[in-house]
């Protein structure tokens, strides 16, 4: 029989409380809701599924939390329940859930490059931070696994993280990208571990493609580019939807930017970039939820965004209005959780955990992407 999520949560909070207080406390209550005993990401509004999205940002999380238990369990269940046993063999199949079946299990083989790259750069800078050389063996090989199945250079771009390593390159002239896959730290740090892989490479383009395929500045969440005519925004692959822009995906290509040490090259490019969010959010006092091709503005963003804004708008200078969507964010926390929201949400959770541990300075990347944490200092 399967569990209910509050008799799930419970069991999670025992088994965490039972590890250790970590360093973190939004990261317990988070542990607490969000992730089995087993080490399992649950997300309650998608029919309970776990993605490995879920599982790296958890395991990155644990990592800046000092919260060892937590990360290896959600080590040890991503890489036996969508690795096949070896995530040094075998990149993570994407989604895992309730099946048609009724049992559970892998839902989609494919696999997502951006969760690929967190949870190869939290197994390389766990190993340092840990001593654990094993870790940083297996982060290492994924980063060759990455590098080999889902990269690709685009003609006029240079080397590019595909979202997946199938269905992204639909012909010989075109390609699908996510924006917001390609963290510029992350990518810093690949090099620094991978120096002979495309990652130099990457985080060199990143910024100039970036601009190309931003209209107006403002990050898409999905784009295609055709050899000879450039960047357009394109709804995302498989989905019923018509409508092309920047919302739920695009937010974290600010936060990102945001999160990007200052002396790193490319930096004060991206910052510059996306000015005109800086300068909507200082205007009207929160971010939009959603954004057009066209640079026209819709809906009510959720709590996660504005906490996605703090490090942004921090790192551009905008100390005011980053304290304004700091206010946002706090007034959202429920007492008796300690989350965002009521019921809480996992997407908005995360964004928080990223844009608090931040301006906590619980961690920091480094200009060359080294993870610096305040339990090691």
């Amino acid at each position: 029989m399967k569990p209910t999520l509050l008799t799930a949560a419970l069991l999670g909070l025992c088994c965490h409380l039972a590890a250790g207080a970590s360093t973190w406390q939004m990261w317990d209550h988070y542990a607490a809701h969000f992730v089995s005993p087993e080490g399992r990401v649950i997300d309650p509004e998608r029919n309970s599924m776990t993605t490995s999205e879920g599982q790296s940002y958890a395991m990155f999380f644990a990592l800046v939390a000092g919260d060892k238990s937590s990360f290896d369990r959600i080590q040890i269940w991503t890489e036996e329940n969508l690795a096949q046993g070896d995530l040094s063999r075998n990149l993570p199949a994407w989604s895992w859930g309730h099946k048609d079946d009724g049992s559970w299990g892998v839902l989609d083989q494919n696999s997502a490059s951006d969760s690929d790259l967190w949870v190869a750069y939290s197994l390389i800078e766990a190993g340092e931070l840990w001593a654990q050389p094993r870790y940083g063996k297996t982060g290492r090989a994924m980063l060759s696994l990455i590098a080999k199945h889902e990269s690709a250079v685009l003609p006029q771009v240079g080397a590019v993280l595909l979202p997946g390593p199938e269905g992204f390159h639909p012909d010989s002239e075109r390609w699908v990208l996510n924006p917001s896959y390609m963290p510029l730290p992350l990518l810093l740090a690949a090099k620094r571990a991978d120096p002979q892989g495309p990652w130099n490479s990457m985080a060199s383009a990143l910024p100039g493609w970036l601009e190309q395929a931003s209209p107006s500045g403002f990050a898409m969440d999905w784009v295609e580019y055709t050899d000879g005519k450039g960047f357009s925004a394109v709804p995302e692959p498989g989905s019923t939807s018509k409508s092309a822009g920047g919302s739920y995906d695009a937010i974290r290509v600010y936060l990102w930017a945001g999160l990007t040490a200052r002396e790193a090259p490319g930096a004060a490019t991206l910052l510059h970039l996306y000015a005109p969010m800086s300068n909507y959010v200082k205007a009207h006092l929160s971010p939009p939820e959603m954004v057009s091709p066209e640079g026209t503005f819709s809906g009510t963003a959720p709590s996660g965004f504005c906490a996605a804004m703090m490090p942004f708008l921090s790192a551009s200078g905008e100390k005011a209005a980053a304290a304004v969507q700091h206010r946002n964010v706090m007034a959202q926390i429920e007492p008796a959780t300690g989350l965002l929201g009521d019921p809480p949400r996992y997407y908005d959770q995360n964004l928080a955990l990223f844009a608090l541990g931040w301006q906590e300075q619980r961690f920091q990347f480094a200009p060359d992407g080294t993870l610096r944490v305040q339990w090691k200092k």
